[in-house]
């Protein structure tokens, strides 16, 4: 009787247990194969980013997902192991896919919209840019928004898909800008005197002496001749050059005797 019952049960745990026992067992292995897998897929993907040119921005986002991307596979494949009908799920997941993809359109505009910026490379965290008409530096470079510093210290936050939609104008790309200033003096001053002092003034220390500066007449006005003064400096120093060349200039015109002019008008009376 003893014997009997031992056989069958052997005979139930060779055909229930055992086989039970052996699906758990290839589906443990596969999920440690499958997540020592996915943190060395991970790690190179990490290791390549460094290596490449795409913004720091990017590389969380990268990383995130091709990690879901890598789940869902091990997810899928356990399941299979399991002996679990996965076809459903795969259905309601699409489904659900579509559904928050229609409503989450314009979220997912921008993120592509900031694969676009991180892989065409327009401009760079640090940059000084003009987006559609907003002028800042570029603060950081998200999957969402691009963040611009302007100069009186206000956050601008633009969309990425607004910024590739955009007029993008990068000031600090070439390395090198060039300081404009426009100045008027009176027609009794001497054209060669004016731009003599002009080029006086925009002898100062941040000043390229490659491109030399320039200075020039520009125009006739109605009550004075206008002047250009072109200076050539390094990005990082355009506003520094702006400002203290712009202050120079009316000291060096008092030094000179040269008179700054204005819009006037002379009534001539007739007794």
């Amino acid at each position: 009787m003893f014997e009997k019952m031992e056989y069958e049960f052997a005979g139930w745990l060779k055909n229930m247990g055992l086989g039970a026992f052996a699906t758990v067992i290839r589906t443990v292995l596969l999920l440690l194969v499958g997540l020592f897998l996915i943190k060395l897929v991970n790690n190179l993907v990490r290791k390549a980013l460094l290596r490449s040119k795409l913004e720091k921005a990017a590389h969380s986002m990268i990383i995130g997902v091709v990690r879901v991307l890598l789940y869902v596979l091990l997810l899928i494949n356990v399941a299979s192991s399991l002996g679990i009908d996965i076809t459903g799920v795969v259905a309601l997941a699409s489904v659900l896919t579509l559904a928050v993809s229609l409503a989450l359109q314009n979220m997912l505009a921008n993120v592509m919209g900031g694969f676009t910026i991180l892989t065409t490379h327009p401009f760079h965290s640090g940059d000084y840019v003009d987006i559609g008409g907003q002028s800042g530096t570029v603060e950081e470079i998200t999957m969402v928004y691009t963040r611009l510093a302007t100069p009186d210290n206000k956050i601008v936050s633009i969309p990425n898909n607004t910024v590739i939609g955009s007029q993008i104008t990068n000031y600090s790309v070439a390395g090198t800008r060039r300081v404009d200033l426009e100045v008027s003096a009176s027609y009794d001053m001497a054209a060669q005197n004016v731009i003599d002092a002009l080029l006086q003034a925009g002898d100062v220390e941040k000043v390229l002496k490659d491109p030399a500066p320039f200075a020039a007449v520009s125009n006739y006005g109605e009550s004075a001749i206008g002047y250009t003064l072109r200076l050539w400096v390094k990005s990082q120093d355009y506003w520094d050059v702006f400002y203290q060349v712009n202050q120079r200039i009316q000291q060096v015109f008092a030094e000179n005797h040269i008179e700054m002019s204005y819009p006037h008008l002379n009534v001539h009376l007739n007794q």
